[in-house]
Order: C-alpha cells, then structure tokens, then sequence
C-alpha cells in the first residue's frame, strides 16, 4: 500500500521515521511519500522527501504571520502531490497547525487520514478538537490521560503506548561509556547536573539564563546544556557567557544517562527525562502578563506530562514569570544524591513506565494502521 506521511518538527521525523519500519514489517510492500527530515529519509528513501521540516517550522503568531505565503505555498504544493502520489492513507505526525488543514483536504478527497501523536488540544487550541473530530478517521494517543479525555468530545483514540520509549531503548543502547562520552564532550570527573532549555530559541530566551544561575551556586558539579543542532550554539552562549556551564549537542540522551538530575523546561523532555529515570526540576520562565491570567487561560492542573500522566505533582514545577534561583537550588538540591525528594522522586518515575508501556508502540501503532486500511479496503471490495 501506499503511505504518506507528513511530519513538521524533529521529534516527527524520529517517531516518523519509527512508525516506517514499523509499517515495512506489517506491509513489505510499503510505498512512501514523505514530508520529513533525515531519519524519515533514512527509511523512505530521500528521493520521496517532498520538504524538510527545517523549511517547514514556523513557531508562535509572530513566526507565522511573517511566513504567512511561503506556509501556504507549501500546504499547496503538499496537496498537489497528495494527488499525484494517491495514497491509502494519509498519516499526520502531531504539527497541527499544518496537519490539521492538510487531513481536511485529504477527508474531502476521500482518502482516509489517521492522526499519529494526537495535538496536545488538551493544553491549548482545544477548538480544534472539532477539525479532528470532523475530518479524522482514527486518532492515536500515545499519553494514557488522553484515553479519558478524548472520548468526552465524542472521538474514540486509539492507544497502544508511547513511541519515546522505542526513540530512549534505541538511543541509549548504542550510548558510549562515561569515560568515553565525557573524553569526548570535554567533561571532567564533577557530578553531571543536565540542562533542557528547549528546543526554541524563545525558549532559550526565556529559561537559560536562569538555568546558569544555578551553576555559579552548586560548583561542585558541571551544569551541561544539551543543545539542538538546529540552533546554531552562539544562540546558547548568549545566555551562559562567562558562566561556569558547558555545552554538548545532539546528545540529550546519552547525557542524561550519566547525570545525577536536571533541570527541564515543560514539553516532552520532562517525560524523556523521567523515563530515562533522572530526577528532575520543571522550570519555564513565562511574561508577566501570562503569568497573570494563565488561571483563566489554562485548562490543565500541571503543564509537565509527567504529572499530567501521573495525576499529581511528582516534579516540582516552577512556571513563573521571574522564578526565585534560591527556591530552584532548594528544589534541585532535593533531588540530588542524599537529597530528601530523590527517592520518593525515583518510586514516581518507576509507576510512570507501568503507566506508559514498554518498547514497541511503533510496531503496535504501524500493525494497526495497516490492519485498519487493509480491513477498510476488503469492505469496500466486497
């Protein structure tokens, strides 16, 4: 069968790239047309890339309004070769701001159109619960909560785990030894405190700087950044000039294997770092406007996926228009080797695996997507 398949950002195109194996298990026969990045290319072929994403990310209302024509230009050159490629699905990676008008096309052409990593409609834009609802034929989650969330809106999800934990078994398997890793990256003996500033410049901006802070105050350890190679690292050292951090890139996983605990802003690196199973302090610096009104604007008890999928504070989060580095080393502290919140910490992270499944969501989630179409096909026919 034939499969197209749009992802928009990094974390797509490494679940993307996944799910194609996945699909070439279940259909040997798989054909792909891709919106995508290297990873995905690495799998499909780079000649059935249509665009990278790094020409396809355009972030916030700024980003967007700027870029305005060239989004429409790609949307339309998406659709064209959705037609050209005539697909038996059409798969969407996350990336709603695209994706959501591209499965409008694709319903009202008929081709049937599977959302894989469901939009966080949850936490924001919940309007567009309806686009999915009204022109996506399955919808797959891959965060436990979801399962009760959806289906209050009227969708049916689909879940068969989380595709992180293929991504983290994958990664860290193939990580060098600590001595090799720190020889490498120019790290010394200190103990290893990580620091995920985002993987946005806005979101460098905003958390960095404060991240260092902490560095100048706990001496006995390295703060290491884990960098994005999409952001250039002169972006980083705006922000850690002349302080006592150091930088690496493209390694987050292997860098947290070795770290004592971290520092991470909200999104999916909270729930990465969990996993890998390092205790962690949630801190996202937010405008003092937002930080005004974020009671009335935000419908979700906490904005990190580890206490959203655990239902309680299990990492301390600190969104705050000016977080206080006194009550950020007090937390940090804690969780450190000896600290007072480290196991209990540790206990939370072993009931967040139970909750999100083992390896294997990629196959499971691409078995189905093949079952599903093949099934709808066999109907049609008879």
């Amino acid at each position: 069968m034939k499969y197209y398949i749009i992802a928009g950002e990094p974390s797509g195109d490494l679940h993307g790239s996944n799910l194609m194996r996945g699909l070439l298990k279940a259909d040997p026969e798989a054909q792909f047309r891709f919106c995508g990045g290297d990873m995905m290319s690495a799998v499909g072929g780079k000649e059935n890339l249509l665009k990278h994403y790094r020409d396809m990310s355009f972030f916030g209302f700024v980003q967007v309004a700027m870029n305005i024509r060239t989004i429409l230009s790609q949307m339309g050159d998406c659709c064209r070769d959705i037609m050209d490629f005539a697909p038996d699905v059409v798969i969407l990676i996350d990336y709603p701001g695209f994706n959501i008008k591209i499965a409008e096309f694709a319903h009202k052409k008929g081709i049937p159109v599977h959302y894989y990593i469901a939009p966080k409609v949850w936490a924001w834009k919940e309007h567009r619960v309806k686009a999915l609802k009204k022109f996506v034929d399955k919808l797959y989650i891959i965060f436990p909560f979801e399962k009760e969330y959806f289906p209050t809106k009227g969708i049916e999800p689909h879940f068969e785990g989380n595709p992180i934990m293929d991504a983290i078994a994958e990664r860290c398997a193939a990580a060098p030894e600590e001595a090799q890793f720190r020889a490498e990256n120019g790290l010394d003996e200190r103990p290893i405190v990580a620091l995920l500033a985002g993987s946005r410049v806005s979101e460098i901006k905003a958390n960095l700087r404060f991240m260092a802070e902490l560095a100048e105050r706990m001496p006995e350890r390295q703060f290491v950044v884990a960098g994005v190679g999409w952001i250039a690292k002169e972006q980083y050292e705006i922000f850690t000039k002349d302080m006592p951090v150091k930088y690496v890139c493209d390694k987050t996983y292997e860098l947290l294997q070795i770290s004592e605990a971290a520092v991470v802003t909200s999104g999916t690196a909270t729930l990465e770092t969990a996993l890998i199973g390092i205790p962690e302090l949630v801190v996202y610096g937010i405008p003092w406007l937002y930080e005004k009104v974020k009671p009335y604007l935000l419908t979700i008890p906490f904005v990190s996926l580890v206490n959203l999928n655990l239902k309680r504070e299990a990492v301390r989060e600190m969104v705050v228009y000016h977080p206080s580095v006194n009550e950020a080393e007090k937390e940090l502290r804690a969780i450190l080797p000896g600290g007072t919140k480290r196991e209990k910490m540790l206990a939370d992270f072993d009931e967040l695996r139970a909750i999100i499944g083992g390896t294997g969501a990629s196959d499971r989630f691409a078995a189905d997507i093949v079952r599903t179409i093949q099934n709808s096909k066999f109907k049609i026919q008879n």
